[in-house]
């Protein structure tokens, strides 16, 4: 595995990048504007998988103690994920391979899965700003393997399946036309020129 930067260097670029995320998938979800949201959200998520792979390129992180420090409670992203899901509407429930050597089809939603990435990145953001560096690089990295990696790239294949039916008029659900009327719609009001 590859040293990337000091581990203070490290910690808090990583950190960086969680903070922007959590922000701007926050600011996204507060919005309301489907059109938009898919695209940025895209970049969102394109941009923290950048950081999970930094995090993986780098040799095992290990916590100092067995059990974990107490950081207070999990935030609560039942408002982010409702309005994700209201935003997405049809688009918000998708089909992907969890684990591609045994390849059983999940279905998932964005919604959920976005919520789930904020839950796990804010978890080991506040390690770090609690000063707890060593932590917060053990959670991100374990995190990562573990669970959120995973479902942003699927999030992301989803929104970029979306975005391409959008640019290319292809055709990538093999569902219904109902959901490739809801993606039509939702992409169309970003091409919309304000009044």
């Amino acid at each position: 595995m590859t040293n990337d930067l000091t581990g203070k260097d490290f910690a808090t670029s990583i950190a960086d990048s969680v903070e922007s995320f959590l922000l701007s998938v926050r600011a996204i979800a507060a919005d309301g504007d489907g059109g938009s949201a898919v695209p940025m959200l895209l970049l969102e998520v394109s941009q923290i998988l950048l950081a999970g792979a930094r995090l993986g390129a780098q040799q095992d992180f290990e916590p100092r103690e067995e059990f974990q420090p107490d950081v207070g409670m999990e935030a609560d992203v039942d408002e982010l994920r409702m309005g994700l899901a209201e935003m997405f509407g049809d688009i918000d429930t998708y089909s992907f391979v969890f684990d591609p050597y045994s390849p059983d089809v999940v279905d998932s939603q964005i919604s959920d899965d976005v919520a789930s990435l904020v839950t796990d990145l804010e978890y080991g953001l506040r390690h770090y700003r609690l000063g707890d560096v060593d932590e917060a690089l053990w959670w991100w990295q374990f995190s990562y393997v573990n669970n959120w990696g995973n479902l942003a790239g699927a999030v992301l294949n989803a929104l970029l399946t979306v975005v391409a039916h959008d640019r290319l008029d292809s055709e990538p659900f093999t569902g219904e036309d109902e959901d490739l009327a809801a993606a039509d719609e939702m992409l169309e009001k970003t091409a919309a020129p304000a009044t």
